[in-house]
């Protein structure tokens, strides 16, 4: 549910009034958190992979095929962990610059947000109307 404009500037006072006290601690927070996350998921999918690989070929060399199909389901697991973590991972200056032109998967978000904040003005004046 997004924020109301009420809690978005309380919001960015609180990030005013935290920069103010401690710019030091406020910049390590806003960092690229997510990012090196998403990063460091999709490497550990990889490592995963191919430890499943390696699952793999040796089920097949000991002939268990067990061992197989659990290195098998291993990849798979982590190929799925790879692209979705690949997918979700922001790209560096992803945020565009003021002035320039959006592009297409920008501008289809900025309208859901229109679209979302229009749905929750009425939601909000419904809420007003019913309660005073």
């Amino acid at each position: 549910m997004p924020l109301s404009e009420h809690e978005q500037r309380m919001l960015e006072q609180m990030e005013r009034a935290l920069y103010a006290e401690d710019p030091k601690f406020a910049t390590a927070l806003e960092g690229s958190g997510l990012r090196t996350y998403t990063r460091r998921r999709v490497y550990q999918a990889v490592a995963g992979f191919l430890v499943g690989i390696a699952l793999l070929m040796a089920g097949m060399v000991a002939q268990m095929i067990w061992v197989s199909v659990v290195g098998f389901l291993v990849m798979l697991g982590c190929a799925v962990l790879a692209v979705t973590g690949w997918r979700k991972a922001p790209k560096p200056g992803e945020q565009p610059v003021a002035g320039a032109a959006a592009p297409e998967g920008q501008r289809q978000t900025r309208q859901r947000r229109s679209v979302m904040n229009r749905i929750e003005q009425r939601w909000q004046r419904r809420r007003d109307e019913q309660g005073g």
